[in-house]
């Protein structure tokens, strides 16, 4: 079987680079799957690249959420794409529509994948957004060459068909072309959150340590159960959080779950510096993901995400290189500062807990 080979980004620019190389290489395909897509410079470069090897006969397809991308809903870029060669299709509405009931149950569902897949050889993912305000936030992203990217494609293939109102059968199980590589998804389905499942199981058989970075934290009871039981049994458990985000109420709720967190032996640190954006879990050194999810639970339980996870070593190595250079540029929260916080962050974390569960 081929060997999947893989190269890590921490820098938005060289992901980008790379995307952009590879688009001007495809000669078969291009598919790009976007939860931010925003009309700038560096989304204009990647649309020409684009379109000029859809003149060239390849074909490219675009799927951006409507939410995320929500500068260009309702506009005339579809339009203008397919006259390109282009095809793009927008992921849901920004408003459901009042004449279907079932609009109201899933709208809220989002597409927060961000997929490039060329020629069904080569992969990109993780936590990269198309727009240049995001340039210098601390991101993690990963390109992939070989079986891995095969189960990458098929994935779109399914996303393309549901963002056009398809009827799709439903996937019992993952399919993992590579023993060590695994591309899982996230459903906002019945028994469609493979990843979510995959992320806590990992947890619980956790025996050395856990690394995790994220850039939202708002765990559902079930997943900080099972990190307070992970530190309680003596596993060392780390946190890279950011200081603050782009999403301040956010950041708020993230921090009604530091008592209990930090009471049960848990380490946090917050990150100082350009926004941390990435999306890295190391367990062991046997174990690791990196991908879209973050750890919230619009993203565990309402949100379609994928990851890649493997049991590589080599792999794991690597990004537990990176999360221990990122944890020279944090400040640790210890238990006795975070009692001493003052009385007006601890009443507005109270009532934050009557709402955190929806965000």
């Amino acid at each position: 079987m081929q060997e999947t080979l893989w190269k890590l980004y921490t820098s938005n620019t060289e992901a980008w680079e790379a995307m952009l190389s590879a688009c001007r290489d495809a000669k078969e395909s291009i598919e790009l799957e976007q939860f931010i897509f925003v009309s700038d410079d560096f989304s204009k470069q990647l649309i020409d690249v684009c379109a000029e090897r859809a003149q060239a006969g390849v074909k490219v397809r675009f799927i951006w959420d409507a939410a995320g991308s929500f500068s260009f809903f309702g506009s005339g870029i579809a339009e203008n794409l397919k006259k390109r060669g282009v095809e793009l299709v927008f992921f849901k509405t920004l408003l459901p529509s009042f004449l279907k009931v079932h609009d109201y149950r899933s709208w809220f569902f989002r597409n927060h994948r961000r997929n490039l897949v060329v020629d069904g050889m080569v992969g990109f993912t993780g936590s990269i957004c198309v727009s240049e305000k995001m340039q210098s936030w601390r991101d993690s992203n990963v390109r992939l060459a070989g079986p891995v990217v095969h189960d990458m494609q098929r994935s779109f293939e399914r996303m393309w068909d549901r963002a056009q109102g398809k009827k799709l059968r439903k996937v019992k199980k993952l399919i993992q072309s590579d023993p060590e590589f695994a591309y899982v998804t996230n459903n906002p389905l019945p028994r469609g959150r493979f990843l979510y499942h995959q992320v806590t199981t990992a947890l619980t058989s956790a025996q050395k340590y856990i690394c995790i970075t994220t850039p939202y934290f708002v765990p559902t009871r079930r997943l900080a159960r099972v990190l307070k039981a992970a530190a309680e049994r003596g596993v060392d458990v780390k946190i890279i959080l950011p200081k603050e985000t782009d999403h301040p109420v956010v950041d708020m709720c993230s921090k009604t779950f530091f008592n209990s967190l930090l009471s049960s032996g848990v380490k946090i640190y917050l990150y100082e510096g350009e926004i941390l954006h990435a999306k890295t879990l190391i367990i062991d050194g046997t174990w690791s993901t990196i991908g879209t999810q973050n750890l919230d639970s619009i993203s565990l339980l309402y949100n379609f995400e994928a990851n890649i996870i493997s049991t590589n070593k080599v792999f794991a190595e690597e990004l537990t290189s990176h999360f221990m250079e990122d944890l020279k540029h944090t400040q640790e929260v210890t238990l006795a500062e975070w009692k001493r916080r003052y009385w007006v962050e601890k009443f507005a974390g109270f009532f934050l807990r009557f709402v955190r569960d929806l965000l």
